[in-house]
């Protein structure tokens, strides 16, 4: 089978396997830094014979954040901490690198006393807790791309195999690409060769800060899924031009918070039924480079992702919220040739929350704290549960808004 064969990128760094352990929300930070819980959790996913694990959020800042229990690394203060966690996750033979990240306009409110993006536009959903934000200055942009540079020097140095930034799904990286989020009159706005400047500037400076053999992936959207957004032609523009840059690695994948593709969201029942969301795209680029690409979003059976491995079109296989519900499900995958594992759709019964991709952050958070703390995952479990992880102000905003609805007055 393909997903066993190994893959040799640009920067000569070799994967064992096919397989890579996309990135999810764990939000098990102890005081932004990896604890007890994530060596765990990731010790446990080490021993499932995944070829790369990538992590989920670490943020380059601590004053902007996604989410509550996010991890930050902008300093060596708790360095031993972060070694401590790759070699948990590398005892069995996998890579580890780290998705590091910064949030622009998705910093709920709650948790941040400031909110910063390239222009003052609002989320859709910014009534349900987050802030019109602040545009960016020149320097305020440099400092950012600094503090990327920073990180990555960081995560080298705390043994991670490679970093990746998050280029996708509403954060700071893909709200630059955006012409809705981005409507800067600057060099770093207007047309996709001014908005795909901050990504490119922060390749460049990570690169010179870790050397040409530490490998540097991107995370970036297919295309945003909003009329008058980041688009697929707009996506080829950006992933030709970061392959010129000297990037090692592609993750396709798409949507924002606004509109949640990336879950599974309004997919056609042709596509779900090839299991893969975002393959069409990836046939489509494809043709216009020649990095490794990495596809998530959809994946459930050993042979969709042989089939999309044969196609060419893709060269690794990402997975995610299958493996919050069985941890060493690679191990059956790269073993079996008709193994498969299918997800209950996450449903409260309160479609204003079932409605956003979010709901589904917050439902695989819980079973993945389950995992850590040495239990299995429950498939029973509630989605309910899983509401107030989304935040206060966020949760109050949409109880608010569904009483309207309604129209119950309390």
């Amino acid at each position: 089978m393909k997903i066993s064969k190994p893959i040799t990128l640009p920067c000569s760094v070799t994967l064992k396997n096919r397989l890579v352990k996309s990135a999810m929300s764990e939000n098990m930070a102890d005081n932004h830094r990896p604890g007890s819980r994530l060596l765990n959790l990731y010790k446990i996913w080490g021993e499932g014979e995944i070829g790369l694990i990538i992590t989920g959020n670490i943020m380059v800042d601590k004053n902007e954040l996604g989410e509550p229990d996010n991890v930050v690394l902008e300093d060596d203060t708790h360095i031993a901490d972060f070694q401590a966690w790759t070699k948990a996750a590398k005892a069995h033979g996998s890579q580890i690198w780290a998705q590091i990240n910064h949030p622009g306009r998705q910093a709920p409110a709650a948790i941040s006393k400031t909110t910063f993006a390239p222009s003052p536009v609002q989320l859709k959903m910014g009534a349900m807790g987050f802030r019109i934000p602040q545009a960016l200055s020149e320097n305020e942009i440099k400092d950012i791309i600094q503090r990327f540079a920073n990180t990555a020097a960081l995560c080298k140095l705390s043994g991670f195999d490679g970093v990746q930034i998050h280029g996708a799904h509403g954060y700071l990286v893909s709200q630059f690409l955006s012409p809705i989020a981005n409507q800067r009159p600057d060099q770093w706005g207007g047309s996709i060769e001014n908005r795909m400047r901050f990504v490119l500037e922060i390749v460049k400076a990570i690169r010179n800060k870790v050397g040409a053999q530490f490998p540097i992936g991107i995370k970036i959207n297919s295309a945003d899924f909003q009329t008058g957004g980041f688009s697929e032609e707009d996506s080829v523009i950006v992933v030709k031009a970061l392959e010129q840059s000297g990037i090692d690695m592609v993750e396709i994948s798409g949507g924002t918070y606004e509109a949640a593709s990336m879950t599974g969201k309004d997919v056609k029942e042709s596509t779900r039924a090839r299991e893969a969301y975002f393959l069409p795209f990836a046939e489509k680029i494809r043709n216009s480079v020649n990095l490794p690409l990495l596809l998530t979003g959809g994946f459930r059976s050993s042979q969709a992702m042989n089939s999309a491995l044969d196609s060419g079109a893709v060269d690794l296989i990402g997975i995610a919220r299958p493996l919050a519900m069985e941890p060493h499900l690679c191990r059956r995958l790269l073993s079996e040739p008709n193994a498969r594992c299918d997800l209950k759709p996450v449903k409260t019964g309160i479609p204003m929350i079932d409605n956003l991709g979010i709901l589904e952050i917050g439902y695989y958070s819980l079973q993945l704290k389950r995992i850590a703390d040495g239990e299995n995952p429950d498939e029973h479990l509630s989605p309910l549960l899983a509401v107030p992880l989304l935040g206060l102000n966020y949760t109050s905003g949409i109880l608010n808004s569904f009483l309207k609805k309604l129209n119950l007055n309390f």
